[in-house]
């Protein structure tokens, strides 16, 4: 895993479900070529311990936080709503409340949703992606603003050469989702690659 300062670490609070395998490749990617370093709840599902209290600490050792509440419909297997993420944005809510420096946005794919779904963060605004991978980065862009950050069409050419790579590191894990401690650890790694590549370190 390459090096994750604490003071641009990104938790990331997403759904892991087949339908958002490409945002969720596209936002590793993003964060990566923006400069910080993604953290995720995949990095501790082998590590042991209580989950909820390990997603707790990935939250206190980020100074950032991406929220992407777009897939917290009624399960169509269950019959039930998606509540981790609106959870762990909670925990992120509370902790920055009591320490100012931690940062957290909110992620949509649909606009003016987010009024309706948690009208408590009214006044809040969110990052609307559309539910693409380019608008994803494109919002991903517009949280993380710096110096000599890559276009959105930039980011594209890099993030196809990554997805080229992926059957390949699914292989190598020996599954067929992305959403495993193993391949997300592959995955940053390869993002960093493509990054130093492209961009060069900053």
């Amino acid at each position: 895993m390459p090096n994750r300062s604490t003071s641009r670490g990104v938790f990331v609070n997403c759904p892991f479900d087949p339908d958002y395998k490409e945002q969720f490749d596209a936002l590793i990617f993003a964060i990566y070529d923006c400069g910080f370093y993604p953290r995720c709840a995949w990095e501790i599902a082998d590590s042991g311990g209580v989950r909820f209290e390990k997603i707790c600490e990935l939250i206190q050792e980020c100074r950032y936080g991406i929220h992407d509440l777009s897939r917290i419909q009624i399960d169509s297997a269950t019959q039930l709503p998606r509540f981790n993420m609106p959870l762990e944005l909670g925990l992120a809510v509370g902790w920055a409340r009591a320490h100012p420096d931690h940062k957290w946005f909110v992620f949509e794919s649909m606009n003016r949703r987010l009024s309706k779904s948690m009208s408590d963060l009214d006044g809040t605004d969110p990052y609307i992606h559309d539910g693409t991978v380019s608008g994803v980065m494109r919002e991903v862009c517009n949280a993380f603003v710096r110096p000599n950050q890559p276009s959105v069409p930039q980011m594209m050419k890099m993030y196809r050469d990554l997805r080229r790579g992926v059957p390949k590191t699914l292989h190598n894990a020996g599954t067929r989702s992305v959403f495993s401690a193993r391949v997300f650890s592959d995955l940053c790694l390869a993002a960093a690659v493509l990054r130093r590549k492209y961009v060069g370190k900053k």
